[in-house]
């Protein structure tokens, strides 16, 4: 039946209402049909919505009896406490807090306050305050703070009152400035007596003084004021006297609120210093440890550890200095000129000043506000940042279109390296000339005769026993490529592979050895690391993602906390210095610890220290020229013992996560594996977490974070190496390369490996150009070469994110492959390749930085030719294809990415940001090629590591110096790209759940590279190895790979189920706890029962239906509201719904 618009009467069951409540009929129930009716005759609609609830508001405000404001506050709570929080907040957009202040103060400042309203409407002003997240600066305009001080004053022995005066101020403490007016009010006096040791009596307003104690102390005036007073001392005395006392587990909550009483303490330098010195540490681990053995008190003890966390002295980092241990001295700068900017930086390590600001709304600043909205910086930009003359130096890296190619017999041209392989092995010891080396003798072993090789490695020939090599005499200091001992070494590395030969496909070590020669570094490298110069294989099989053993991060932090618990439990001996040798010279003399070592080509380790017998604090070197970014490590370990966990803490990380909470594992190379024929990295590595700790630079405010993990060895005093993901370093690179360059058929194949330039350090960086040989000389064969398009392949601007390297490795292997696609490939496409960007980074072991201490991947808009050659030139290189009309076609940056899995796409796109953004620009009117998409849907096809929901085709303007953007604005690419890939692994389709290894990396760059022929099928030949071979690109296969990427969206990793960050703590409870709280406190008769049931069960579970009048006055006021306007459509009274 639908219901009439005339105004409904009053139900007959009003009449049978109690005598003493027909008050209803007469007052309000006359002055809501008056004001309904009237609200019909008016021609509008929006008006009527919220008549209701207006009418009610202003009689609450206006009303002089008491029976009217008792049955208005009782039907708001009523209609209030039912259904949703958008009624709260619905009443509060119409001035409902206003109101209830307004009526609260009227009420409290009668000569005799009538606690039948003010009670009530305490309650419901409570309720509403708590959603209402400027209460505290309404109370204050209207006079409402220190009003409820007063009744709070008046009643501090009537538990009731005084329980429902701590509530509203706990609201009201949402501001600053409110909480910090009741401090100079002597609020926390008041407050502080209604604190009690431990008791069974008024246990909600306990709880609630506790709770409006720690409101109070989110001002740090407060804050100072509750250390001068002593009170913190008297808190950790309260936490300890219920701790103590509460042997049945009943009064769990108030000591959860104590809790967070102390982490609102903790909010500040001076709160933490004093927990400190009170004791608060040891109490507050003691009581933990006590907790955890008990079923129940689980809820205690995040809180406590994480208080624990935050009140943990902040301490600098071991080292002399901020700086990287390595320096480089930049063309006409001084040395320390980098760190000339750092003093802007330098203070305290504690911000605690003395002014309170008003809270904010959390920062909540959208993606979008970093889109571009600006169309001129959308729209291409072709004029080159430098003068056209300056672009004919390019002209020689594009041998292709000036070969004549008469002579197909011969291999190419450009072949620099044919020669260079003689003199690298015949001279390469001037290119290192800070190397060092004993003496080789003439026998079959080497003996070092300095305390930088402890070590001596013995090839005995005798018994089949004697001849075996053991590997904790294999010492990195033998791999050395020092002139000095070259006979020896040779006849020791020539033995060594003979006895223990091995096949990795395009690697040679007698190559590695004397490409590394010529390798440039900083601190002069002599020594290889054995996996680089020995090679490996990809691991046997895929490796699942580790899984996450539950409260990992709180076991390790509890053994943090004994550090400074127990501090004559801590050995704290440095075991390795980078730039001090001598520790490692008394291992002979303490064979206890382990031997670390990292001066080796992209070795990142800088100092070690032994905390406990077997567990290591290590600390990152970082970038050169740099006090910042540490990410990346790569060292060698050895004196281990066999089947015994050892822990690694890197403390010294930056990032705020990393997919080492989500089961990424870091990566293990074992020397006697390799020599029993299994040379591979494998991933390994248990209990890893990652979370914040309490080292901090010297300089600046933030502290770092921690890495953790345990790692068991299989052999005794095996020689190991670790590292962040699987190393490929720039000698690897080039060897890879040369080999490469011989392997291909010169006939069929143009392969070009050139110098694009020198970097700081004088180390090339190489261009290498792929395209097919024409099928002879003639003009028309020279002509089709000529108008391939160019695709433009870089990789490695980041010298951390190793995993590009080896999806570029991928991607060089397969386009010099005889597979049709890749023969296609090179008859469709001129490729050029800068397979590694930052050469120096990488061989400097930095994680984001060239030599300049800059990222060269925010360079792009104006490169310095001085300071950053290697985007210097690309860009220029970019510049001439683009004024010779020969713009690349495809522009793609190989990158890894530290936060997320799969592999993906960003991409340009006018239109997409302008619409993300909400320009007010119609996008429809711009004209764009959509054809930006088409490798990432190909992809999707394909690829199996690929995540086609991942890609993104904004342009930030805090990208607007990346190599993506600039190329596609200035150059004029449109397919313009960065290609992300994980550090750790999928999480969708085949290989969700593995990680990724080598072997998965370099099929995402063959599959990057087999994409872009569906750029070209139009144009390609055809024949039945090519069809055959790849279908699904040439669009024969309709089926789709099992990767479901359309199906789902998983971009970031949901929040890590231990808290990372330790410097906030969130309310005890929310909304709907308080309102529990509240509706129990409906008599003085009933609360010490309600106490115990509170209590028990950690909160009263009520029905959330208004007790503050007897249930048939609350029918008798529904009733009377089922009076509403016809036309209402925002607010339905009748049923208690907003339409």
């Amino acid at each position: 039946m639908e219901r009439s618009s005339e105004v409904t009467p009053i139900p007959d069951a009003t009449a049978q209402v109690a005598e003493p409540w027909k008050f209803c009929k007469s007052s309000l129930i006359g002055k809501l049909r008056q004001h309904l009716t009237n609200s019909r005759k008016r021609p509008t609609m929006a008006t009527p919505c919220s008549s209701g609830l207006d009418v009610l508001l202003n009689t609450l405000q206006n009303a002089g009896d008491t029976e009217s404001m008792l049955n208005i506050l009782n039907v708001l709570d009523e209609l209030l406490s039912a259904g949703t929080d958008r009624r709260i907040h619905y009443l509060i957009s119409i001035g409902g807090s206003e109101a209830l202040l307004t009526a609260l103060v009227s009420s409290a400042r009668c000569y005799t306050p009538n606690y039948t309203i003010l009670l009530p409407l305490l309650h419901l002003l409570a309720k509403v305050g708590h959603r209402d997240h400027q209460i505290g600066l309404k109370a204050q305009k209207a006079d409402a703070v220190l009003v409820v001080l007063s009744l709070l004053k008046q009643n501090a022995k009537n538990a009731q009152r005084a329980a429902a005066c701590l509530w509203v101020l706990r609201v009201f403490c949402s501001s600053v400035t409110t909480a910090a007016m009741l401090g100079r009010n002597r609020g926390l006096d008041i407050v502080f007596k209604l604190i009690s040791p431990h008791t069974t009596k008024h246990l909600r307003t306990v709880k609630a003084a506790v709770d409006v104690f720690a409101a109070m102390l989110c001002s740090k005036v407060n804050c100072r004021t509750a250390v001068a007073k002593g009170y913190i001392g008297d808190l950790l005395k309260l936490y300890e006297d219920w701790h103590i006392n509460d042997a049945k587990l009943e009064n769990i909550p108030i000591r959860r609120a104590l809790l967070h009483c102390l982490h609102s303490v903790a909010n500040s330098s001076v709160g933490r210093k004093t927990l400190v010195a009170e004791g608060g540490m040891h109490l507050l681990f003691q009581t933990s440890q006590n907790c955890l053995t008990t079923k129940g008190l689980e809820s205690l003890v995040e809180p406590a550890v994480q208080l624990m966390r935050k009140c943990y002295p902040k301490v600098p980092l071991p080292l002399t200095s901020d700086k990287s241990a390595y320096s480089f001295p930049l063309p006409g700068r001084p040395v320390d000129v980098w760190d000339a900017d750092l003093g802007s930086q330098d203070g305290g390590l504690e911000d605690d000043s003395d002014e309170d600001t008003e809270k904010e709304e959390p920062d909540n600043r959208d993606y979008e506000d970093d889109l571009e909205t600006d169309v001129n910086k959308l729209r291409p930009r072709p004029e080159p940042d430098r003068p056209l003359e300056q672009l004919g130096q390019y002209m020689r890296l594009c041998p292709e279109l000036h070969h004549d190619f008469q002579d197909l017999d011969s291999s190419s041209e450009v072949d620099e390296s044919s020669d260079e392989d003689s003199s690298l092995e015949g001279n390469f010891s001037k290119k290192i000339p800070r190397g060092k080396r004993s003496k080789a003798s003439k026998g079959d072993s080497l003996t070092p005769s300095s305390p930088d090789s402890p070590i001596s490695l013995e090839l005995n020939h005798g018994s089949e026993e004697d001849n075996r090599l053991q590997t904790r005499d294999l010492q990195k200091h033998y791999l050395n490529c020092s002139r000095k001992g070259l006979d020896g070494h040779c006849s020791m590395v020539g033995r060594l592979l003979e006895n223990y030969g091995t096949f990795i496909p395009n690697h040679d070590p007698h190559l590695y050895n004397a490409t590394a020669a010529s390798t440039k570094s900083i601190a002069g490298y002599s020594i290889l690391a054995f996996p680089d110069f020995w090679g490996h294989l990809p691991p046997q099989g895929q490796e699942p993602m580790a899984k996450r053993p539950p409260h990992v991060q709180r076991n390790k932090v509890f053994e943090d906390i004994q550090r400074l618990l127990c501090p004559e439990k801590i050995i704290n001996k440095v075991v390795f210095d980078m730039e001090d040798p001598s520790p490692q010279s008394s291992y002979e003399t303490y064979p206890s610890y382990l031997r670390f070592f990292s001066k080796f080509e992209s070795g990142n380790l800088q100092k070690v220290i032994q905390v406990r017998s077997h567990e290591y604090d290590l600390i990152l070197n970082a970038d050169v020229n740099s006090s910042a970014h540490y990410q990346w490590f790569y060292f060698e370990v050895s004196g281990m013992l066999a089947g015994v966990p050892y822990r690694f803490n890197v403390i010294n990380c930056e990032k705020g996560n990393s997919q080492y909470n989500y089961g990424m594992q870091p990566v293990l190379y074992s020397v006697k594996e390799a020599l029993e024929g299994r040379p591979q990295w494998v991933r390994t590595g248990s209990e890893i977490c990652y979370y914040r700790n309490h080292f901090c630079p010297r300089r600046g405010q933030s502290s770092f974070y921690t890495l953790t993990f345990t790692v068991t060895f299989c052999h005794d005093d095996d020689v190991c190496y670790l590292a962040y993901h699987y190393p490929y370093t720039y000698t690897t690179l080039q060897t890879h390369l040369k080999m490469l360059e011989k392997s291909v058929d010169p006939h069929k194949v143009f392969f070009s490996h050139q110098n694009l330039c020198d970097t700081l350090a004088g180390n090339s960086c190489s261009l290498v150009t792929i395209t097919a040989c024409p099928t002879s000389g003639a003009w028309k064969h020279l002509h089709h070469l000529c108008n391939r398009p160019y695709v433009i392949l870089t990789a490695r601007v980041h010298p951390g994110e190793s995993n590009a390297s080896w999806v570029m490795k991928g991607t060089l292997e397969f386009l010099c492959s005889s597979d049709p696609v890749a023969e296609s490939l090179r008859e469709a496409y001129i490729f050029k390749i800068i397979p590694m960007l930052n050469p120096d980074g990488v061989i400097n072991g930095n994680n984001r930085c060239s030599l300049n201490g800059e990222d060269l991947n925010r360079q792009w808009l104006k490169p310095d030719p001085n300071f950053s050659p290697t985007i210097y030139h690309t860009k220029g290189f970019l510049y001439y294809l683009n004024s010779i009309g020969r713009t690349p076609l495809v522009f793609c940056d190989y990158h890894g990415h530290s936060r997320k899995k799969n592999v993906f796409l960003y991409g340009c796109s006018m239109k997409e940001t302008l619409w993300q953004s909400g320009s007010p620009i119609n996008t429809a009117s711009l004209k764009e090629d959509p054809g930006y998409r088409t490798i990432a849907k190909t992809l999707d096809r394909i690829a199996p590591a690929f995540s086609l929901n991942s890609c993104n085709y904004m342009v930030e303007k805090s990208r607007a110096s990346t190599a993506r953007v600039v190329v596609w604005r200035e150059i004029g690419v449109l397919r313009s790209y960065t290609m992300e890939s994980t550090y750790n692994g999928c999480n969708q389709g085949i290989y969700k759940g593995l990680q990724t290894g080598t072997q998965e990396m370099e099929e995402m760059g063959m599959k990057f590279s087999q994409s872009l022929l569906t750029l070209r099928k139009n144009s390609i030949n055809y024949n039945c190895r090519l069809i055959h071979h790849a279908p699904a690109l040439l669009d024969l296969d309709d089926r789709v790979l099992d990767h479901k990427s359309n199906n789902c969206y998983e971009d970031d990793e949901p929040s890590c189920t231990e808290e990372i960050e330790y410097s906030s703590c969130s309310d005890m409870f929310g909304a709907n706890d308080l309102d529990m709280e509240v509706n129990g406190n409906t008599s003085s008769a009933e609360e010490d029962d309600e106490d115990i049931d509170i209590c028990k069960n950690g909160m009263r579970h009520t029905d959330k239906k208004s007790q503050l009048l007897p249930n048939f006055l609350q029918q008798e006021a529904l009733e009377t509201l089922t009076i509403k306007s016809g036309q209402c459509n925002s607010f339905n009274i009748s049923n208690g719904h907003f339409c």
